[in-house]
């Protein structure tokens, strides 16, 4: 019988690589002279009115803050609207782009039987497969960005600056692709 800790772990080791697989790479950009652990407090930027002039999607919005508020109070921070040392704000870009993808081409390897008449038996030669190039191909995609960005709330400047692009069936973020691409975003958060 098999040890039921191997099981486990194999249970873990391939959850791991699948979940890691999923989650799309982030990119940040920060002001190296603003110190992070200075703030603690935040809010969000848009008002109600700006909110509906946008025209964005209400259950989308919810979605994403509470994943980003989520993240933020995982670092230590709290929501304050009145007196907030950061002022957050998002956006979100989903748009049409083309992928070009290049493959090698190799030739079939092959054999061939041939006769040796000194030693009267068939014999066999072996030719490898050799490169015959690229197939060149590209298809239409469409990629959604999430963008999130932290302001200073006295001087109106950026100082954090997060976002991630991965590829999207719909004009509108899923709700499993808002947390993945929040959490991609926040793990370089407090680095």
């Amino acid at each position: 019988m098999k040890n039921p800790f191997i099981k486990l772990f194999s249970l873990f080791a391939v959850s791991a690589i699948l979940f890691t697989s999923c989650s799309s790479k982030a990119y940040i950009q920060r002001d190296d002279t603003v110190d992070l652990s200075q703030y603690k407090t935040f809010a969000w930027s848009e008002t109600q009115e700006v909110h509906e002039q946008k025209k964005h999607n209400d259950i989308q919005e919810s979605k994403i803050r509470n994943a980003v508020n989520q993240s933020l109070i995982s670092a230590g921070w709290r929501e304050d609207p009145t007196n907030p040392d950061a002022v957050l704000a998002y956006d979100v870009l989903v748009e049409r782009n083309t992928r070009r993808t290049s493959d090698p081409v190799y030739t079939p390897s092959y054999s061939r039987m041939y006769y040796n008449p000194y030693t009267r038996r068939l014999g066999t030669l072996y030719y490898p497969s050799r490169f015959a190039g690229y197939n060149n191909s590209q298809y239409q995609v469409t990629e959604g960005t999430l963008t999130v960005s932290l302001i200073d709330a006295k001087t109106d400047k950026t100082f954090w600056q997060g976002w991630t692009t991965k590829e999207v069936n719909t004009k509108l973020l899923s709700d499993q692709e808002i947390e993945s691409s929040v959490k991609s975003i926040f793990k370089k958060f407090s680095k």
